[in-house]
């Protein structure tokens, strides 16, 4: 793998009764969080020695199975997309009787992203069982699970998971389950939050806790948020110098400086340590950057799957080998704005006889939810005061239909301090009541 995927693969990781009265509220003194920058928190991360104590791969009974959950769909799928015809998701097994946590991932994540595997090494730790699922925005989830592979319609895609939850539960009947709960990060804490409500009244798992990890609140204004980032400014990017060959200069003289390279985790933190540190503006790109990406897979592969047209001519013979850079270059131009007006808009206008954008954004949002998530002692939301993915108005929601079920730490950007041993804490001593 060549240096710059390897990076790409590593930045895109870091672009999601009461019990939770007894968890501290943390305040700006005492939270120990080192990173005060909401960007800089977002890629690097938690500094390693202030991280949890974690399992090694070796020592986690865990195992990758796959679902046929539409079979219709083997007949008309492109050559291309044969190797997702089966949805592939992850159970760590205990040797006996234990609770069990679904994991959701976050925007076109898969279920083995670096976010979903660190929290399913925190669970297993601490004796649950866990399974990792693939977020309904990602190729391999709308191919093989999603029933019209247009993600965006939050309840219609709580729906996809759930029938997918219930295919796992059945294909592993011997496994020992004393309760059922629910987390997701980013994207997937929304999406555990319309499961959540669908499983009050289908009762399959009757979610003993519900874990939201940094969900957007206006699913509208935070893919805003994230597309506007890539429209940042940035000093010496110009037409003949791109983005990332200012990057890549950055990280060739830093690694020209400490004789090696390292490319693990931990080097995104010790990167922005180092005088070739990343300036708000570069990290703005870079964060936004990789949403662009999953926004153009999103794009690209709902086209091609439906056959509309826009990205892909609907008859247009694709195989294993086709190049596919033409049509990515296509749905790069077109951003998750684009995506909702062209693709998801249209469906659900179809689907539910609805009239504006703003009627479409009330239903897919945490508004939607706000009597439910009011009511109901088994929700504890865990957000940061300055990530980037929130709007006006959106902490005073979460603090109006939660209160004390809402833990807000003062820093930590986008999913940042989900590694730092203090909120890691935080989510175990919820989820064991």
């Amino acid at each position: 793998m060549s240096v710059l995927l390897r990076l790409a693969v590593l930045f895109a990781a870091f672009v999601l009764s009461a019990t939770s009265q007894a968890l501290t509220q943390p305040d700006a003194t005492s939270y120990g969080y080192p990173l005060a920058n909401p960007f800089e928190a977002t890629i690097a991360t938690t500094p390693p020695a202030l991280r949890p104590a974690l399992p090694d791969d070796e020592d986690i009974d865990q195992a990758d199975h796959s679902l046929r959950l539409r079979p219709e769909r083997e007949f008309s799928l492109q050559k291309n997309f044969w190797p997702v015809s089966r949805l592939t998701y992850r159970l760590a097994r205990q040797d006996g009787p234990a609770p069990l946590v679904f994991l959701i991932a976050g925007t076109g994540a898969h279920y083995a992203s670096s976010l979903n595997e660190y929290l399913k090494k925190l669970l297993y730790g601490a004796g649950f069982h866990v399974v990792q699922l693939s977020s309904p925005t990602s190729y391999d989830f709308m191919a093989a699970a999603s029933r019209h592979a247009t993600p965006g319609i939050s309840s219609e895609d709580a729906d996809d998971l759930y029938r997918v939850m219930q295919a796992v539960r059945a294909r592993h009947p011997h496994l020992q389950v004393t309760d059922y709960h629910l987390a997701g990060y980013s994207l997937g804490a929304l999406h555990a939050a319309f499961v959540s409500r669908l499983d009050e009244s289908r009762r399959a798992f009757n979610f003993k806790r519900v874990l939201m990890l940094n969900p957007p609140v206006n699913l509208y204004t935070s893919t805003s948020n994230l597309d506007r980032l890539v429209q940042t400014r940035v000093s010496g990017i110009d037409d003949s110098t791109t983005f990332y060959q200012v990057v890549m200069a950055k990280l060739t003289r830093y690694f020209r400086e400490k004789g090696y390279i390292d490319l693990s985790e931990a080097l995104l933190y010790d990167f922005q340590q180092s005088k070739e540190q990343l300036s708000d503006e570069q990290m703005a790109m870079l964060i936004g950057s990789v949403f662009r990406f999953s926004a153009a897979d999103i794009v690209f592969t709902s086209d091609l799957l439906n056959r509309r047209g826009l990205i892909t001519p609907p008859n247009y013979p694709i195989t294993e080998s086709t190049r596919l850079e033409p049509f990515f270059r296509r749905a790069l131009q077109c951003d998750f704005d684009c995506y909702i007006r062209e693709q998801l808009l249209p469906m659900w206008r179809v689907q539910t006889n609805g009239n504006s954008l703003m009627q479409m954004v009330d239903q897919v949002s945490l508004y939607a939810l706000e009597d439910y998530l009011r009511r109901s002692g088994k929700i504890l939301v865990m957000h940061n005061a300055d990530d980037i993915i929130l709007g006006p108005g959106d902490l005073g929601f979460l603090r109006r239909a939660l209160g004390e079920r809402l833990i807000l730490y003062p820093r930590g950007g986008h999913c940042g301090n989900l590694n730092y041993r203090v909120n890691a804490n935080d989510m175990l001593e919820f989820l064991r009541g």
